[in-house]
């Protein structure tokens, strides 16, 4: 009973997610994408934070690092996220349902902003480099842009994931080690959606927000 409760509360999350993605999947949605997107670089420049540039330059350099963080960006934040929730509930851990709460509160929270300000991630404008695409996986292909929604980049849905998991993990290491480090992931995790010009830093900022707000309301 518990495993099929689990996988509806998932196929319930992404249902709404998908829910969100056709009402924003017109031509007038993507419009609005990259004017939401165009808004978020000037508030960049005007803050003076508008890092991304940089940090695909500087990642540019070595053909390995790129590689990892494509590969991260693609699978490894979602699979540390899931398939740490997965283990929880495998060893029916007390710590699985504030953790699932959690990781709920942060998927379902970003979706009324991914409805109302749909954001296109920076690989969509000029100035900017597809690092996946670059690397032979087209996230724009029509049979993936059915899975996800491509103008949802503010706040960003990874590095939520990544404050609600690392923090979580760094709660239930045994080492000082281990805590400090599972700390450090969301900056990890940040550094990687720059680089692949999957989202501005001012979304990595939102999610990271959202992330802390959903572990708080959640406890």
């Amino acid at each position: 009973m518990g495993n099929r409760r689990e996988v509806a509360i998932g196929l319930g999350c992404y249902g709404a997610y998908l829910a969100v993605r056709r009402a924003v999947m017109t031509d007038d949605g993507r419009a609005r994408a990259m004017e939401n997107a165009a808004r978020v670089v000037r508030l960049e420049q005007r803050l003076h934070i508008d890092i991304e540039p940089a940090v695909q330059t500087a990642a540019a350099r070595h053909h390995r690092m790129i590689q990892a963080v494509n590969l991260g960006y693609g699978a490894g934040n979602v699979m540390m996220s899931v398939g740490w929730l997965i283990l929880l509930h495998r060893d029916r851990s007390v710590r699985f349902g504030p953790e699932r709460r959690a990781a709920v509160a942060a998927f379902m929270g970003a979706l009324p902003v991914f409805w109302a300000f749909p954001t296109a991630p920076p690989r969509h404008r000029d100035e900017y480099t597809d690092t996946l695409l670059d690397g032979g996986v087209d996230l724009d292909h029509p049979l993936l842009v059915r899975l996800y929604n491509p103008i949802a980049a503010m706040p960003s849905h990874h590095v939520a994931f990544a404050v609600v998991t690392g923090f979580g993990r760094a709660a239930g290491s045994r080492t000082g080690l281990g805590r400090n480090a599972w700390r450090c992931y969301p900056l990890g995790v940040t550094g990687a959606v720059l680089a692949t010009g999957n989202h501005f830093l001012l979304d990595a900022v939102a999610g990271a927000l959202l992330g802390a707000l959903a572990r708080t309301v959640t406890r």
